[in-house]
């Protein structure tokens, strides 16, 4: 000890002091950790439950609509088209309440691989579909939206022959598969007679608009798009009315294609006016006798006819020949627009027995024979 100095021994009390001190100072921080507050455990067990009860709820919603659970039933009709993707697909479903979640449906969609296997056309779906169910029923055995395609006008007033020739044209298929497939194909639609085997059964029930095709697609396919157009342009109270009259679809749509092939464009509901007037008019019906006497329905009968309708083609044997049978044809004789098909439901009601085209290209009409004959000799008519 007594190398040590007095200043030494100061220093060294004075570590010692120091270190007896630490232990404490980390006991009181300690102390202070522990008297942080806890959580409500009940409050806590509250937030666990809240919490899965909403994502029970959530679940259940979401597997209710991709299962199609617990939905009031309705059946819509999809279109389907080249620009469509998956997405605008989810909002067509959603917009028809075939679906509630239209971001689910992508999600499911994505992982079923559905843009491969979603086809253009028209559909017809159902709330008791689930999702898989819904992508099975868009699905086309002639391609995908990712398949090649072709945009085809139909014109008004073609007839099926016609419409097959403008689609063989377009590469839409191949003649012989398209007329194979008018005479044949058990199209499921109750207008259509299935038990025929001639491309007239066809004929009114191509709807004519612009489509979207596959290329070199299968032929079904694309006159089922048209009629499935057709029947979606239906209107159920007109159809009504025309049934009190004592028309069916078949007649309604003949008298259509007739008024599509006679008018000039503007006087659809006075064509058929006389149509109906020659049918239903009193006594001699305006001295016609039921004759319809429409050109465009002798030439129906006269593929390829050239010129101007002689007396010796009035006298051709045939149903289309409505100059010697009474009444309407015995199917349509074209594919009539949307015009044509509302005057033959609402036609003006006229005195008209008569019609005939000037050289301006506009018809006259007239309510007796006379009054017809007497323009028909004059230099208006487009036939002289």
């Amino acid at each position: 000890m007594a190398d040590y100095k007095r200043g030494d021994t100061a220093s060294w009390d004075a570590e010692q002091v120091r270190r007896s001190e630490q232990p404490r100072q980390v006991s009181r921080k300690s102390r202070k950790r522990k008297k942080k507050k806890r959580i409500n455990p009940l409050l806590y067990i509250l937030f666990v439950v809240v919490t899965s009860a909403l994502l029970a709820g959530v679940g259940w919603l979401l597997a209710s609509d991709l299962c199609a659970f617990n939905k009031e039933y309705k059946e819509e009709t999809i279109q389907i088209t080249s620009e469509d993707t998956v997405a605008t697909v989810a909002d067509k479903l959603q917009e028809a309440g075939l679906i509630n979640y239209k971001w689910f449906f992508r999600l499911f969609a994505n992982f079923a691989h559905a843009e491969e296997k979603i086809g253009m056309g028209t559909y017809t779906l159902n709330t008791e579909m689930d999702y898989r169910a819904l992508i099975v029923g868009m699905r086309s055995t002639s391609g995908n939206m990712t398949a090649e395609t072709v945009r085809v006008t139909i014109p008004e007033g073609y007839t099926v022959a016609e419409t097959i020739e403008l689609l063989a044209k377009n590469n839409v298929s191949s003649k012989e598969d398209l007329l194979k497939a008018a005479q044949t194909y058990n199209f499921k639609y109750d207008f259509i007679d299935n038990e025929s085997e001639d491309i007239s059964r066809l004929e009114g029930y191509l709807f004519p608009d612009t489509y979207e095709f596959y290329v070199n697609g299968k032929a079904s396919a694309a006159l089922n798009k048209m009629i499935a157009t057709f029947n979606s342009r239906l209107d159920d109270d007109l159809l009504a009315q025309a049934k009190e009259r004592g028309y069916d679809l078949q007649k309604i749509v003949t008298i259509a294609s007739l008024i599509e092939k006679e008018t000039d464009g503007t006087d659809h509901g006075k064509i058929a006016s006389v149509i109906y007037n020659r049918l239903e008019g009193p006594g001699d019906k305006g001295g016609t006798y039921g004759m319809l006497q429409i050109d465009a329905a002798l030439l129906y009968a006269l593929p390829g006819h050239e010129g101007a309708i002689t007396n010796s083609d009035k006298e051709t044997d045939s149903p289309y020949n409505l100059y010697k049978k009474a009444g309407l044809p015995p199917t349509a004789i074209a594919n009539p627009g949307m015009a044509s098909i509302r005057a033959a439901l609402e036609p003006e009601t006229t005195d008209y027995y008569y019609y005939a085209l000037g050289k301006d290209h506009r018809h006259r009409f007239f309510t007796n024979y006379n009054d017809h004959l007497n323009f028909v000799n004059s230099r208006e008519y487009i036939g002289n």
